[in-house]
Formats: structure tokens, sequence, C-alpha cells
């Protein structure tokens, strides 16, 4: 098909406005997110990522955040978008956005540890992992805001 040859939306090719396709609805890219030591959160809406709509079906959210860092490597690039799934709870190797602190945010793999603690690690092995126990958890806090279920990258 042309569109996706071209790297655009069938609509976008015809000139209609931007929007959600009959296939797919747009969630916003919120800002970006650190794949390195937690920066402070952003939530300016940086884009647009177009998702098939039966993902939303039954109430369920998503965003998009741009990765920015190495700590992933080579999982993720910086320049990256990732979709994720707002979640409060993941799987244990899940990768996640993850709030330290009310206001700072990482993406990390997220390993659940059998005494409850929750153990942040990085893909690059130049970042050591930070382990945080039930009471840092409650105390600082440490709360997961998306798992995420896609990654897209840029070519050029």
């Amino acid at each position: 098909m042309l569109a996706d040859y071209l790297g655009v939306t069938t609509s976008e090719l015809l000139g209609e406005a931007p929007g959600s396709s009959s296939s797919g609805i747009r969630v916003p890219v919120l800002g970006t997110i650190p794949a390195g030591i937690p920066l402070d959160a952003i939530e300016d809406i940086l884009d647009w990522e177009e998702i098939p709509a039966a993902w939303a079906t039954g109430g369920r959210q998503y965003f998009g955040l741009r990765v920015r860092g190495d700590s992933m490597y080579p999982r993720y690039l910086d320049g990256d978008t990732v979709i994720l799934k707002k979640e409060t709870t993941c799987e244990s190797g899940d990768d996640c956005a993850v709030l330290v602190n009310g206001s700072e945010a990482t993406l990390k793999q997220v390993m659940i540890k059998g005494d409850g603690s929750l153990e942040l690690r990085p893909t690059n092995p130049a970042y050591p992992p930070r382990t945080y126990s039930p009471a840092e958890i409650e105390s600082i806090p440490v709360q997961i805001i998306g798992v995420v279920v896609e990654l897209r990258r840029k070519i050029k």
C-alpha cells in the first residue's frame, strides 16, 4: 500500500484531518523518559502515535514516551518511542515506566523479589541495578505507571 510505503496514514495521504482512523486510535507521547538515572518526569505532549483500536477495549489506556539515555541499551536506543499500557502493577521481568519520589521517572526492567522488594534493572551493564525494599516502595514512594507493550524506532 502506498501509505505504508511512505510511512503515513491513508488519511494523511488523502489530505484528511489528523485523528483516529477506523482501525486505530491516537495516543499521546507524553514526553521523554530517562533510560538512565531517574530525572524529573515530564508530561508535555511531544507527538501522537496510532495504536490498534482493539487494544483500548475494556477501558484500557495507553500512552507513549520517548526514550532518553542508554541504560536500557541495546534493547532501547536514545530517541526510541515506547508505547505503554497504563498499569500500576506488572509481572516480574516486564519493562516498565517507574515513578520514583512522585516526580522522577525511569524506564527499567522490573524484577519482583520474594520479599516484595523491586529491583529496577538496566540492560546496559555499565549501569547498576537499584533495589527498593517494601518499606522504601511505600515511603519514597516507588510506583509503576506503565508496562511497555511496543517499541517504535525510526531508521533515519
